[in-house]
């Protein structure tokens, strides 16, 4: 590792005073250690490992819009290796770690979930019924005739921030009493 960085070192010093050669040298030596980087970043983050040939240039194009900034008393793969490290991290950010699972395969061996517990019509009613008015009419309205936000503040003839503030409230209300029952 030590040879390879001080190679890599010399190449770039020699590129950054005008060598074209030694800058060709350079990037024929960092792009398989960078694909292979890119690759092993990709798989451990789950993605898949075709992409790193866009990584790879990314971080090449980077390397030459960049090299005036390398620090020539400096080694040059730390250099490298953090814009690499940038342009693998920006990828997966563009990509979003996303795991598609086909549910269908697994439908046999995912159990149902339980039946909700619901009451029966009147004991709803009867809770209803201990609500203050406002409360009581946004609750029926949206709880159990399952209209919207905007249905019910136009019927109530309230805002829409109105009938959220009383289904919150409502809804709290009956949760509290429901606890001590």
């Amino acid at each position: 590792m030590q040879e390879r960085d001080e190679e890599w070192t010399g190449l770039m010093r020699a590129a950054k005073a005008g060598d074209s050669a030694a800058y060709h040298r350079l990037l024929q030596a960092v792009t398989p250690v960078l694909r292979a980087a890119a690759r092993r970043g990709l798989a451990r983050s789950g993605q898949p490992i075709d992409q790193s040939e866009d990584i790879v240039q990314d971080i090449l194009l980077a390397v030459h819009l960049k090299k005036h900034t390398w620090d020539e008393t400096a080694p040059f793969a730390p250099w490298l290796f953090a814009i690499a490290r940038n342009k693998l991290i920006d990828a997966l950010r563009r990509r979003g770690r996303r795991v598609f699972v086909n549910i269908d395969d697994f439908a046999e061996t995912i159990p149902s979930a339980p039946a909700a517990e619901t009451l029966p019509s009147n004991e709803i009613a009867g809770h209803l019924e201990t609500l203050p008015a406002r409360q009581r009419d946004v609750l029926q309205a949206i709880a159990v005739d399952s209209a919207s936000i905007k249905s019910t503040a136009a019927k109530l003839a309230i805002s829409e921030g109105a009938v959220r503030v009383a289904l919150h409230r409502g809804l709290a209300r009956l949760a509290g009493k429901l606890r001590t029952q």
